[in-house]
C-alpha cells in the first residue's frame, strides 16, 4: 500500500465511527491500535499546560493511525468472498444510469466494468462526482479556506513519549495553531494550521527556528532544531477544502463520505461521517428491502441536511481550537454544560458531546446548541433583574443609614463603585 508524505492528519475515532464497526464485528479488535484522548492538552505561550476534558471522565476520542486503520479495513473487507480488491485502479469514466465504468491502471491500460450499483467514495476530488456535476439541477459549492497545513513528527524522548500520552495537544494561537495526536509507537502525528500567508514567510531555516521560537518555544525544546527543520522543509503545505453538493444519488450512482461531504478536519468527523454513512444507507436498504430506486432519493434525503451541517460544525471548531480555548468564556460555558448536564443528563448534552459521543443527527446537534444558547440567554436577564432588584430592595431599606454615613449620595456611589472594581481587580 503507497504512503504519501505529509498528508496523513490522525483520525479520531468517535461515537459515529465506532458503531459502524461494531456493526461489522471488527470493533474491538481495531480499537486495540488506538490511542484514547480524553481531552485537549493546551499549551500556552508561557510554556504553562492546562488540560480541558471533552466531557465526562468515561468519554474519550481515539487517535487512530491513518495507514494502519486502512490496512485493517482492507485484510477484513478481502476476507469476504465476494469482495475483491482490485489496486492500482484508478476509475476516469462513469456511465450513471447503466453503471459501466472504465478504469486506467499505472501501465496506462484501461478496464471496463459494470455494475448494478455503484458506490463513488473516491474522495474530496471525486471522478464521480465530477459525473453528476454535469447532471441538471446537480447543486455544488466548494470553499478553500485560507489556511493550509504541514506535518511533523514530534519522536519519542529516552523510548518514552515526550508529553502527556491521552490527550490532543493544542497549541492554539489565535489565527494559527499546532496539534498532536499520540501514537501506539510513542510518537506524536504533529500538524500545524495556519494562513497560507504565514507559511510564505517562511523561507529560510532561521526564519523557521525564529517563527516556531516565538509561537512554539516549548514545542522546539521538545522536538529539538534540527528534527524540526527537517520536517518543516520536507512537504510543501497542503489546502484544505470543505465541500457540499446535492443529490448524492444518479441513477444507479451514490456518492458517500468524503465525495459526497468533504469537510475540513478540525472536528475529527471525516471518517466518522463516512463510516456513518454506511451504517445510513444500510438501514435504509433494510426498509426498501434492497429496492435501490428507493434506496438512493431516500439516502439523499436522509443524509444531506446533516452532512452540510457537520462541514459547518467543523469550520467553527477551528475557530474555537486555535482561539476559543484561551477565552475565560469559553472555559466557563464548558463548565456550565458540564454541570448543566449532570443536573438534567439527557435534557442538556453538550455540543461537542452531542458531535463526539453520541449519534444525534448532525442538523439535531446545532438546533440542540441553538436552545441552549436561547436558554442560558434567558436565565442571565433573569438573573440581570434579580440582582438590579435585589440591590434595590437593599437600598431602599438602608436609604436612612447610607445618606448618614456619606456625605452625600455621589460620595457614596463613589465609595460603591470604587469598591467594584478593587474586588474585579
Amino acid at each position: 500500500m503507497a504512503q504519501v508524505q505529509g498528508r496523513s492528519i490522525n483520525l479520531a475515532l468517535a461515537e459515529r465511527g465506532r458503531c459502524a464497526l461494531r456493526g461489522i464485528g471488527i470493533e474491538t479488535k481495531l480499537i486495540a491500535t488506538g490511542i484514547p484522548m480524553y481531552g485537549r492538552m493546551i499549551h500556552d505561550l508561557d510554556r504553562k499546560r492546562r488540560p480541558i476534558p471533552y466531557g465526562k471522565k468515561d468519554q474519550y476520542n481515539l487517535s487512530m493511525d491513518r495507514r494502519k486503520l486502512n490496512e485493517d479495513l482492507l485484510t477484513n473487507a478481502e476476507s469476504f468472498a465476494n469482495v475483491h480488491l482490485h489496486f492500482d485502479h484508478k476509475i476516469v469514466s462513469c456511465s450513471l444510469d447503466s453503471g459501466k465504468m472504465v478504469f486506467e491502471r499505472s501501465d496506462g491500460s484501461q478496464v471496463e466494468t459494470e455494475a448494478e450499483l455503484v458506490i463513488g467514495c473516491d474522495g474530496a476530488y471525486s471522478t464521480v462526482r465530477s459525473h453528476m456535476m454535469r447532471q441538471q439541477r446537480f447543486d455544488y459549492s466548494q470553499e478553500y479556506i485560507p489556511h493550509a497545513y504541514k506535518e511533523l513528527c514530534l519522536r519519542p524522548n529516552d523510548g518514552k513519549f515526550a508529553m502527556e500520552i491521552n490527550y490532543l495537544h493544542i497549541w492554539p494561537r489565535s489565527t494559527f495553531m499546532l496539534i498532536a495526536l499520540p501514537n501506539q509507537d510513542k510518537t506524536f502525528t504533529c500538524t500545524i494550521f495556519m494562513p497560507w500567508q504565514n507559511f510564505d514567510e517562511i523561507r529560510s531555516r532561521d526564519d523557521c527556528l525564529q517563527f516556531f521560537r516565538t509561537h512554539f518555544p516549548d514545542f522546539v525544546d521538545l522536538m529539538g532544531e534540527k528534527n524540526l527543520l527537517n520536517d518543516y522543509f520536507q512537504v510543501s503545505p497542503q489546502p484544505l477544502v470543505s465541500i457540499k453538493c446535492e443529490p448524492y444519488h444518479v441513477g444507479r450512482t451514490v456518492i458517500m463520505g468524503d465525495a459526497a461531504h468533504a469537510m475540513v478536519p478540525f472536528h475529527g468527523q471525516g471518517m466518522n461521517a463516512g463510516f456513518e454513512d454506511c451504517l445510513i444507507f444500510d438501514r435504509i436498504l433494510d426498509v426498501t428491502g434492497n429496492d435501490f430506486v428507493k434506496a438512493l432519493p431516500e439516502f439523499t434525503k436522509t443524509r444531506n441536511a446533516d452532512a452540510k451541517a457537520i462541514c459547518d460544525l467543523s469550520m467553527r471548531n477551528y475557530i474555537e481550537m486555535r482561539d476559543d480555548v484561551n477565552k475565560l468564556s469559553f472555559v466557563v460555558r464548558k463548565k456550565i454544560d458540564y454541570w448543566l448536564n449532570k443536573v438534567f443528563r439527557s435534557r442538556w448534552v453538550p455540543l461537542y458531546s452531542m458531535v463526539m459521543f453520541s449519534r444525534t443527527p448532525y442538523n439535531d446537534c446545532i438546533k440542540g446548541r441553538q436552545s441552549q444558547d436561547k436558554v442560558l440567554q434567558a436565565a442571565g436577564k433573569v438573573l440581570m433583574v434579580a440582582v438590579v432588584a435585589g440591590g434595590g430592595l437593599l437600598l431602599q431599606k438602608n436609604y436612612e443609614r447610607i445618606l448618614g454615613n456619606a456625605a452625600s449620595l455621589s460620595e457614596w456611589l463613589r465609595k460603591v463603585f470604587a469598591g467594584a472594581v478593587i474586588q474585579l481587580t
